[in-house]
């Protein structure tokens, strides 16, 4: 039986990108460590994991090498999502606009097509943070998204 996940999302510096989930998500660090942090608010818990290796940069490899080869590289900094699903969207709107953290081409909740209420977000790396509640359905059971 599954009984929860824990995203993990690649940042370019960790102790600045926690510093920055507790201004913008109100996120606590629960653990901090070079390259590692555990963040919670409420039953939610995110890791962020210090994606910062530059090796792939090196100019002049031998033919046939890849520098790409940690997981821990610097272009993968933002290039990840997670959701997250919450009881009260419209209570939590006002915080995130106000926090300026809305998703700059999605600056609003937006109601989806499979049932759910839904508010994107950016981190100040690019992950993006979509938190969302599921809609009631008229003579539907409806089931975690």
């Amino acid at each position: 039986m599954l009984l929860s996940a824990i995203p993990a999302l690649p940042v370019a510096d960790v102790a600045t990108a926690a510093r920055r989930y507790a201004e913008r998500f109100s996120f606590q660090t629960v653990h901090l460590e070079a390259g590692f942090a555990l963040l919670q608010r409420d039953q939610v818990r995110i890791t962020l994991w210090q994606a910062a290796q530059r090796g792939w940069q090196r100019v002049g490899s031998p033919p046939g090498t890849s520098p790409v080869r940690t997981g821990a590289e610097s272009f993968l900094a933002g290039t990840a999502s997670c959701r997250i699903q919450v009881s009260d969207l419209t209570g939590l709107v006002a915080e995130l606009v106000a926090s300026g953290a809305l998703h700059p081409t999605k600056p609003g909740p937006e109601t989806t097509e499979y049932g759910t209420r839904e508010l994107h977000c950016l981190d100040q790396d690019g992950n993006q943070l979509t938190f969302f509640e599921e809609l009631p359905r008229a003579g539907h059971s409806h089931r975690a998204v």
